[in-house]
């Protein structure tokens, strides 16, 4: 008895392990009651999906008549670890057969991205019981006809090829026969409709050249293209096996979109609007294009590309016709209700893929409906084909000569010679406001109505016109109006000869061609006088000086005399009150001058703030300079402007004339010799040439030459001056300076080459190699003396680089490769330069202060800044100019250096004190609240070796205190 036992728990045992060796079971599946009545079943939602890790699966069947649940092991034909589980129960008392229908392909649920493109699902089926249902042939489905006895419940185990089993259908056989011929015929009639409206648009397209023929045909064949896969037509044609037919399937729905894409481009002819249209469209259709060779590898990417391409180019080109039908295209008009139903069939086809409505005839509902819209577009299209076609060939050439007459707006113009009368259209006299059959009578009539000037060459045309005989009359004259004023008309005509050789008619058009005389004249004016004064310019001014001179030659008594008047500091002026005060000064300076001058005498705007002047009421040299005088005292004269006065100074230059043949651009290059002579000893001066003002020039432009080579040479260098620490008398940083060692004129400092440097653009980079030498030297000294608090230097940044969009980079450039500490190596930049803009500046100011870099505000007090803006720049030190901290003549201070100096600590500031000399200035400064000062008599400015050692000496020195 124990032996049976034994022998009872061993088999247990290997039952259980042959189970798991097997793989997991499902539990039993509910059976799906069968009537012969019913003509098909959806199975999709009764189906049990399982996975295995091995080739075997084992299944429990649904409980049989007797209520009992088995089980049955199954092995995979073809190695699938995939496995779907299905039961069915013949309730009835007869035998029938039925088909297990599984689609390869349904649009319903086929997904948006990495969509589901089709498949042989399902390899084989085994029965519970009974023998294995037979395959049947067919292209598009795997279908299985099983028998079921009455009364029977047989569950399937299903082996699939694919994870996924999107639909699965029990049908009766004739009814699915059925469905399949009904089908059948609808995907007929849709493939014939198509393929014949591809047709009839290529045949269009030969016949019609236009750009939007071939792409509504390539649009129609690719619906065709694709609607035959989709409908299984191909395969029929050709021999494609499934793996192909998924390829064909993503080829013809990118193809689909480009061709779609192509249409909208050429209908709209959107490189007509605009060239990024055309380059929009070359890109997108490069896209689509690789998704062709995309298909071949992956083509499940490839469709989802091209579906989402699809619904971009529906939604994105409905926006652009609507935007191009309120902007008077009306071809985009035409394409409103076709390109709407497309924007209705995207959306609801991605409604149908995403799953949202799931019924079976929507996917071939769609397709037709695809069908149809291609319609209405090759509808749209053959409205253009044919428009205008109608009425071709019926105007005559002569009515078509007068249709292009009244389409370009002419008067007709004829005077019959014989009978010595003239007509003309009634518009003409229209334009004019004189009455009807005013102009109509003999051409004598016309003179009345002419310009003065303009009635000898009228009369002389026409007689030219009847002598010759031949040639064509084009003549430019002006008529009067009904006013008094007069409008400028061309006529344009050609004589008709009469049998006898002679002229019989002159018949022509008149165009009114005011607007374009005046501006014309305008154009003239504006090429020889300053826009913004009217006075003459630069090349107006040199033509009448030589013509002066060609009179000169004839009359010795003419002897003209040449100025050229420069204001004197007038960009700070326009960098404190802006350009267009600045203009309005301009303005109100030449309408002063020109107050002072004779008749015959000329002033001109050479440039800028420069004026020129030829003289030629005054001839006495004594006479011409207290005329200068009496301008310059004009130039000084205040301006008001709101509620300040402004006063300006003018260098004024003269090159007088001496009676001896001279060239007008060379006297004028006299003058501004003189002009710029008088500028370089101070301003505000008459000077008179001299030839000796010439080798200055000369010397001028060396300079300019070798300033732009001396960084190349090394002859830069950089100074600096020591800023002192109040506190404790100690070295606190440097104000870096810079110098130009040159070859034969020694030392020279900024004041004589940062102008020049300005000049030829030079300034950003004598600015970067000032920035970059101090950075360098400070992180030297910072290694190599050690202090307690941070040592820092100061870099003076000009206007052209703080506005150039590199600085930032440059300064980022410049920290990163000398590793400072945060904030040591400050920029100097002056109260005018950041009220230029304002908003900028601070902009840019608050991206150097995040770079790590410190922020002084030089020569503060001198410019106009407010502040409302001082407090919104981030700027960690005031710079006081040294006209705030000399004593006045009294010997006190000016009252507004306490001022200054408490506003900088309110803002939260360190000031420093420029123009410190003495001890006692020193004390004063410190008592009064100064951080630090600034001076000759605390150390001028020198090499970094000379630097180093004072900063050696001053940490010996604090030590031993």
């Amino acid at each position: 008895m124990l032996r049976g036992v034994r022998a009872a728990l061993v088999s247990a045992v290997l039952v259980i392990v042959a189970v798991l060796a097997a793989g997991p079971a499902a539990h039993a599946v509910q059976a799906v009651s069968v009537r012969p009545d019913v003509p098909a079943i959806d199975l999709t939602e009764a189906v049990e999906l399982q996975q295995t890790e091995g080739d075997r699966v084992q299944v429990s069947t649904a409980p049989g008549p007797d209520g009992i649940v088995r089980r049955i092991e199954v092995r995979a034909r073809d190695g699938g670890s995939n496995w779907a589980v299905l039961a069915l129960a013949n309730t009835s008392d007869e035998q029938f057969d039925r088909l297990i229908v599984v689609p390869h392909y349904q649009m319903v649920g086929s997904g948006l991205l990495w969509p589901d493109l089709g498949l042989s699902r399902v390899a084989t089926i085994t029965p519970s019981a009974g023998d294995r249902p037979d395959r049947q042939d067919s292209p598009t489905a795997d279908i299985f006809r099983v028998t079921l006895d009455p009364g029977a419940v047989i569950t399937f185990v299903i082996e699939l090829r694919t994870p996924r089993l999107p639909q699965i259908y029990l049908w009766e056989p004739e009814a699915y026969k059925d469905k399949v011929n009904s089908f059948t015929l609808y995907h007929g009639m849709v493939i014939g409709i198509a393929g014949l409206l591809a047709l009839f648009l290529t045949i269009l397209f030969v016949v019609k050249g236009s750009v939007m023929f071939p792409a509504a045909a390539a649009l129609a064949w690719a619906v065709l293209i694709y609607i035959g896969v989709d409908f299984g037509f191909w395969g029929k044609v050709f021999d494609m096996s499934a793996g192909a037919e998924r390829v064909w399937r993503a080829c013809g729905e990118a193809i689909l979109a480009a061709t779609l894409v192509v249409f909208l481009f050429a209908y709209l002819n959107l490189s007509r609007w605009h060239v990024r249209y055309a380059h929009v469209t070359a890109g997108w259709l490069v896209v689509l294009a690789t998704l062709i060779g995309v298909a071949l590898w992956d083509p499940a990417i490839a469709a989802g590309v091209a579906r989402l391409s699809l619904l971009l180019v529906a939604t994105l080109g409905l926006a652009l016709v609507i935007y191009l039908s309120t902007h008077g295209f009306d071809r985009a008009v035409l394409l409103i209700p076709t390109w709407f139903l497309l924007v209705v069939w995207v959306l609801a086809a991605g409604m149908t893929v995403t799953g949202a409505v799931t019924n079976d005839i929507v996917g071939p509902a769609l397709l037709g409906g695809l069908v149809l819209i291609v319609m209405l577009i090759g509808f749209t299209v053959m409205q253009h084909a044919f428009a205008g076609g109608v009425t071709q060939g019926i105007v005559s050439d002569v009515e078509r000569r007068a249709l292009a007459l009244t389409g370009a707006g002419d008067l007709i113009w004829d005077w019959d010679v014989g009978a010595d009368k003239v007509f003309t259209s009634p518009e003409t006299e229209q334009v004019l406001g004189l009455k009807r059959g005013t102009l109509d009578g003999p051409a004598a009539n016309w003179l009345e109505v002419l310009h003065p000037l303009d009635r000898d060459r009228f009369r002389a045309a026409l007689d030219s016109a009847l002598e010759q005989r031949r040639g064509r009359l084009m003549q430019d004259f002006r008529l009067r109006t009904a006013d008094g004023h007069h409008l400028w008309f061309t006529l344009k005509a050609r004589p008709v000869v009469g049998s006898d050789g002679e002229v019989v008619r002159l018949v022509g058009t008149l165009t009114d061609i005011t607007e374009f005389k005046t501006a014309e004249e305008r154009l003239l004016h504006d090429a020889v006088h300053d826009n913004l004064t009217g006075l003459p310019n630069r090349q107006l001014f040199l033509d009448r000086l030589q013509a002066v001179f060609a009179f000169a030659k004839a009359d010795p008594t003419i002897r003209p005399t040449v100025m050229v008047i420069d204001l004197d500091r007038f960009k700070q002026v326009n960098d404190s009150v802006g350009m267009a005060v600045g203009d309005s000064i301009l303005l109100t300076l030449a309408r002063r001058l020109g107050r002072l001058l004779k008749p015959q005498d000329t002033l001109a705007r050479l440039g800028g703030d420069q004026f020129g002047l030829i003289l030629l009421s005054e001839k006495d040299s004594g006479r011409i300079v207290g005329f200068a005088e009496t301008m310059r005292k004009a130039i000084n004269a205040p301006i008001g402007f709101n509620d300040r006065e402004i006063i300006l100074t003018g260098s004024i230059g003269l090159a007088l004339g001496d009676g001896q043949p001279q060239r007008a651009d060379e006297m004028l290059k006299d003058a501004e010799l003189a002009m710029y002579h008088g500028k370089r000893i101070g301003g505000d001066r008459i000077e008179i040439f001299k030839p000796a003002m010439r080798a200055r020039k000369t010397d001028r432009l060396t300079l300019e030459s070798e300033l732009r080579r001396a960084l190349e040479r090394e002859e830069i260098t950089i100074l600096y001056q020591p800023i002192v620490r109040l506190e404790d008398r100690s070295v606190a940083g440097f104000e870096a300076l810079a110098r130009w060692d040159h070859p034969k004129m020694g030392r020279l400092s900024p004041s004589e080459f940062i102008s020049i440097a300005e000049e030829i653009g030079l300034i950003v980079d004598l600015g970067l190699f000032a920035m970059e030498r101090t950075a360098r030297q400070l992180a030297i000294w910072q290694r190599a003396v050690p202090t307690r608090l941070p040592l820092f230097a100061s870099v003076n940044v000009s206007s052209r680089q703080f506005l150039r969009h590199d600085l930032i980079h440059d300064l980022r450039t410049v920290m990163a490769r000398s590793g400072l500490l945060r904030g040591s190596l400050k920029l100097e930049l002056t109260e005018s330069l950041v009220m230029e803009n304002p908003e900028l500046a601070t902009q840019i100011l608050q991206r150097v202060k995040e770079l790590g870099a410190g922020l002084a505000l030089d020569d503060f007090g001198t410019g106009h800044s407010s502040l409302a803006y001082l407090q919104r720049f981030p700027f960690d030190t005031i710079k006081i100019d040294k006209s705030f901290v000399r004593t006045t003549a009294k010997g006190t201070r000016p009252v507004i250096l306490r001022s200054i100096i408490g506003l900088a600590h309110d803002l939260g500031m360190e000031v420093v004190a420029e123009g410190a000399e003495t001890d006692s200035d020193a004390v004063e400064l410190y008592q009064l609240g100064c951080e630090y000062v600034q001076g000759f008599v605390f150390g001028e400015a020198m090499p970094a070796e000379a630097a180093r050692e004072l900063l050696a000496r001053d940490r010996l020195a604090l030590a031993t205190r």
